[in-house]
């Protein structure tokens, strides 16, 4: 009480000082400070005294919520046209196997399968001597002739199924006489049956597969050289025969 008995006659003098004696006393000055809140809009008045002041004042814009002015869902619009294909990429990568599926049902039966096949088998009853140099042997007996492939009077079968045919010689020798023959295939020798003279004749006989084409001509051929050049043949019996047949065709090679 004491302390403020003496303070407060101080405070009365400041306060009745007039202002301009204030900054003799060495107070500090406090800034000016609106208290009140200036006119908005600015008038032209105001722009033209303190243009910087106004231009540092924020720029306000009103935005709306647009969801709560947001209508319903409408209805879905027709279809468009559809669009050009694209261009086909690059393959994928292979997938997975599949499950093994079930055992489907026995099929109707087919047509036998028709084997081709060529044969022939014939035989000479006479004898016959070389009477030149090359001479075709011909044959008189027919035993087996598919399809009539071989020609008895000139000694040929004209191959007509190609494939590999196994081809048999057999003749009974003369005595005292040479036998020279060949298995020709067209014009050249195959193979070659021979047999030296001798007291006693004697059965001699040549077999061999070969390879024919279509048109090929298979005979035999007596072969005359510096001695008489035989075979042995009788009217009862069967000494000479040539026989031949298809193995397997070109097809199934």
């Amino acid at each position: 009480m004491a302390l403020a008995r003496m303070v407060a006659p101080g405070l009365l003098l400041l306060l009745g000082l007039p202002v301009g004696t204030w900054p003799g006393l060495g107070l500090p000055r406090r800034p000016c400070v609106q208290c009140c809140r200036p006119a908005w809009p600015p008038g032209p008045q105001a722009r033209r005294r303190d243009p910087e002041q106004w231009a540092q004042l924020p720029h306000l814009r009103p935005t709306i919520d647009i969801s709560i002015l947001k209508g319903e869902k409408g209805e879905a619009g027709v279809r468009g046209p559809s669009g050009r294909s694209g261009k086909e990429g690059p393959p994928g990568s292979r997938g997975l196997w599949g499950r093994k599926g079930q055992k489907g049902q026995v099929g109707l039966p087919g047509a036998p399968c028709r084997r081709a096949s060529a044969a022939f088998s014939v035989g000479r009853r006479e004898g016959l001597h070389s009477a030149e140099g090359l001479q075709a042997v011909p044959f008189d007996t027919e035993l087996v002739n598919l399809d009539g492939a071989f020609d008895l009077a000139s000694g040929r079968f004209l191959c007509a199924v190609p494939g590999v045919y196994f081809l048999s010689l057999n003749v009974h020798t003369w005595s005292y006489k040479e036998t020279y023959l060949h298995i020709m295939c067209n014009r050249e020798a195959a193979a070659v049956l021979c047999a030296q003279p001798g007291e006693r004749s004697a059965m001699q006989a040549q077999s061999l597969l070969l390879p024919l084409a279509a048109g090929d001509a298979v005979w035999v051929r007596l072969v005359h050289r510096d001695r008489d050049n035989a075979i042995y043949g009788e009217h009862g019996d069967l000494y000479i025969t040539f026989s031949g047949h298809l193995v397997q065709p070109a097809t199934e090679l």
